[in-house]
């Protein structure tokens, strides 16, 4: 991700969060918070009011930070005077190493220390997405080229998770994602084009669903679904005759339990690679039958079932896919971040193990009202 791109998201994403923040004011009463650090702010403001402590946040991969904004948007929307607060933080798309200290914080434990537990979701979250989409992204360039990456998570998690996971998405590298929601914190617009369902309406009539999809949303460059009838080939090729140099693009989403009617229709040429689902044998296929009528300008586009690994594997083969389009695996939560106190008034004082690490690249947060 681009700093200076990354650098001009910073202020629209914390407005953002700060705004989304603002609707559930039960952060501020602790409701999302870890019951221990709910007794510990309590005590703190009794018993130790003086004390200031500096809370630092890490996690333990190779990974593309994301999150940092969001983070610092809740603190600076839930914590006591959090002008008083001293922030220092790694940016939105940086590269992080394990152990490194992405984020501090430092003031009075009562202050911020009962949003720990938020912080390390959100970081945790983000990050997860941005590296999976990261880690995607480059191996779709593997091959020597980039090849687009389409973020389709919406039917993976609940739809609260929309606006961030897209924002996490287009920092690891995706500039295209399936809905609005998805875009709304980097300012785009959710793309694509028709589903099964509208297949479906016109009783799996492809070429009529993309008459109608074409006449309604002319604008639009025109990409179709052609794996409703498992007839990836034959729907192709229909729909490339009928619409020629307009047909922009075709999308299978063949499901891995299912061999398309090509190969059963040419049975001699399964035996040494498994035929279901979208396989580089069919792409070859459908490459090949394209380029044969003249098609050369109608791009293929893969989904269903995508993850590093299997993008790797088509690209090392030079499968001739132009875009793919990833859900379920780009959401992986797998990267956990730790919140801990590492200094007590300006002096060493953390659990054995969680020193202070101070780290250079951390840049200071203004407070903005």
């Amino acid at each position: 991700m681009n700093k200076e791109i990354t650098k001009k998201l910073n202020g629209e994403i914390e407005r953002l969060t700060n705004q989304t923040f603002k609707f559930d004011e039960r952060i501020k009463e602790g409701w999302f918070s870890a019951v221990y650090f709910l007794k510990t702010k309590e005590i703190a403001e009794k018993l130790k009011p003086d004390n200031i402590v500096t809370m630092q946040f890490f996690q333990k991969s190779d990974a593309v930070l994301c999150g940092s904004d969001e983070a610092i948007a809740l603190i600076h929307t839930f914590a006591d005077h959090p002008e008083e607060l001293e922030i220092h933080a790694l940016k939105d798309g940086d590269k992080i190493s394990p152990y490194e200290t992405v984020l501090t914080v430092t003031g009075p434990y009562q202050s911020f220390g009962y949003l720990e537990g938020i912080i390390d979701g959100i970081l945790a979250r983000r990050t997860s997405v941005a590296t999976n989409v990261y880690n995607v992204v480059k191996a779709a360039r593997s091959s020597g080229k980039q090849k687009p990456i389409i973020f389709m998570g919406d039917r993976d998690d609940h739809y609260t998770q929309q606006a961030g996971d897209g924002y996490a998405a287009f920092i690891g590298g995706s500039t295209a994602q399936a809905t609005h929601a998805m875009n709304e914190w980097w300012g785009k617009t959710g793309m694509g084009t028709m589903p099964h369902a509208m297949i479906q309406i016109f009783e799996g009539d492809v070429v009529e669903a993309s008459k109608a999809y074409h006449e309604l949303y002319p604008d639009d460059d025109l990409m179709v679904l052609v794996d409703y009838n498992n007839d990836v080939i034959t729907d192709a090729l229909k729909v490339a005759r009928e619409f020629g140099e307009t047909l922009k693009g075709v999308r299978l989403d063949t499901s891995n339990h299912m061999v398309d009617k090509y190969f059963l229709r040419n049975q001699h040429l399964m035996g040494t690679f498994d035929p279901r689902g979208v396989n580089p044998q069919l792409i070859f296929a459908l490459r090949n039958a394209l380029d044969a009528e003249g098609y050369h300008h109608v791009k293929i586009i893969a989904s269903g079932g995508f993850n590093e690994e299997r993008i790797r594997a088509f690209e090392k083969e030079n499968v001739p896919v132009d875009v793919y389009g990833i859900g379920r695996n780009l959401l992986h939560i797998h990267i956990g971040f730790t919140g801990d106190n590492v200094l007590l008034n300006g002096k060493p004082q953390s659990k054995d193990g969680r020193q202070y690490r101070p780290n250079s690249r951390l840049e200071k947060v203004n407070y903005v009202k």
